[in-house]
């Protein structure tokens, strides 16, 4: 699959009425967030913008990246209805370049970018995020068995392991990463029972 591919997938999703995923953060980052010190937050894939709004709701200064420009539009009507702002730059993420240590934490929920670009991404994102900053990941695992309701890519390597996790984000003090089965109730997509791949990490200092 193709950049152009992917991005014409994700514009048709969001160019429908509902909300794909709903307009309510996910569980897992909400919680990890909410821990957090407020500060700066970089939330690459983020859609229609229910996790970077519902930061910037609460606080952050959000910096938001999709290559759909449809979601940028929902997220910033979701925006306005929560009455807050976030910054949002449409663009492939490869391409979108932020100066190094500049973000307190960074958001990727299900993040899952093109197999043969993740890790080198992962690594790219790890470059802008301060000494002791944290990452918030959820997203589905190898494990995982997709279908119409629940969602998710269907080909192993767009998927995600521990492993793969500790392999892509070296640097970091693990406060938690694990494997769980959970229950998603996420807008019209994220229904069901999916396994996801879970991990906090707070960056160490060099």
């Amino acid at each position: 699959m193709t950049n152009e591919q992917y991005k014409t997938r994700w514009d048709n999703r969001y160019r429908e009425a509902d909300f794909a995923y709903g307009k309510t953060p996910n569980l897992f980052f909400k919680e990890w967030l909410d821990r957090l010190e407020k500060g700066s937050l970089l939330m690459p894939a983020d859609g229609e913008g229910r996790n970077g709004v519902y930061a910037a709701a609460n606080g952050w200064q959000v910096t938001s990246t999709d290559l759909s420009p449809e979601g940028k539009i929902k997220a910033l009507q979701l925006a306005g209805e929560l009455n807050t702002n976030l910054t949002y730059i449409v663009g492939d993420l490869e391409t979108i370049k932020f100066e190094p240590a500049s973000f307190e934490a960074i958001g990727l929920i299900y993040a899952h970018f093109l197999p043969e670009k993740k890790s080198l991404l992962h690594q790219q994102l790890d470059t802008y995020l301060k000494p002791g900053g944290t990452i918030i990941f959820e997203a589905f695992s190898k494990n995982h068995k997709a279908n119409a309701q629940v969602g998710g890519p269907t080909e192993i390597a767009w998927l995600f392991s521990e492993e793969e996790i500790k392999q892509d984000f070296p640097g970091y003090e693990i406060l938690l990463l694990k494997e769980e089965v959970v229950g998603l109730e996420e807008g019209k997509y994220h229904n069901g029972e999916g396994t996801v791949i879970r991990f906090a990490g707070r960056k160490k200092a060099v």
